[in-house]
């Protein structure tokens, strides 16, 4: 991984889309540079905190540009709101059902969101029914799926940075759409970078294989 004391706009250009980099301590990135890095989707970390030894695909994907969405027939209206605003913000947004207010069963649209996160047909996922409980507890089951409900930004922002959270499950009766809107915005700008939370996700799936094998 490439280190810099100080990224010029001009070094930021030098920089492949979608790479991170690190930058050393007291290391400066100049407002120009800023600009650029951003459009480039490139991720600066502090010196040190990249641990090579770690498996790439254990964190989340950061820059977050595909959703799978989907709900059961209590949160149609929920995601008809979070779909047309994520796509606002230029997020290609797949939607997997269901669209009418016939019931359908949660653990089923959750296991279809899981699995288009997990086979990279998604960069995250969220899902949608009363409580956005039981949506969590099916996602879980699909391997390396972590799914998280979230009630408010700041355990949206904690799901992410410290427990590398790839779907997110929201309650359609215990949410307006505006605070879920608020909660889906901090979720996915928050990405995880440390490596002492990276490494924990790797006891994780420790445990998925461990238990797999039983």
């Amino acid at each position: 991984m490439k280190r810099f004391d100080i990224i010029t706009e001009a070094d930021a250009r030098t920089i492949d889309v979608g790479a991170t980099v690190e930058l050393a301590k007291g290391g400066h990135v100049t407002p120009l540079a800023k600009d650029t890095l951003a459009s480039r989707r490139v991720t600066v970390v502090p010196a040190g905190s990249f641990d090579a030894s770690l498996p790439a695909d254990l964190a989340p994907v950061a820059d977050i540009r595909r959703v799978a969405i989907g709900s059961d027939h209590n949160g149609v209206v929920m995601k008809r709101a979070l779909t047309e605003h994520l796509r606002g913000l230029a997020v290609a947004v797949q939607d997997l059902g269901t669209g009418t207010s016939d019931p359908v069963d949660y653990p089923d649209v959750a296991a279809a969101v899981a699995r288009a996160v997990v086979r990279g047909e998604a960069d995250a996922g969220i899902v949608i029914d009363g409580s956005g409980i039981g949506s969590a507890i099916a996602a879980n089951k699909i391997r390396g799926i972590r799914a998280a409900m979230c009630t408010d930004e700041t355990l949206a922002r904690y799901s992410r940075e410290h427990n590398g959270a790839n779907v997110l499950t929201l309650g359609s009766t215990l949410l307006p759409d505006a605070a879920a809107i608020r909660i889906v915005e901090a979720w996915i700008a928050t990405p995880m970078r440390e490596a002492r939370y990276i490494r924990r996700l790797l006891k994780i799936r420790r445990l998925e294989d461990t238990f797999a094998r039983d």
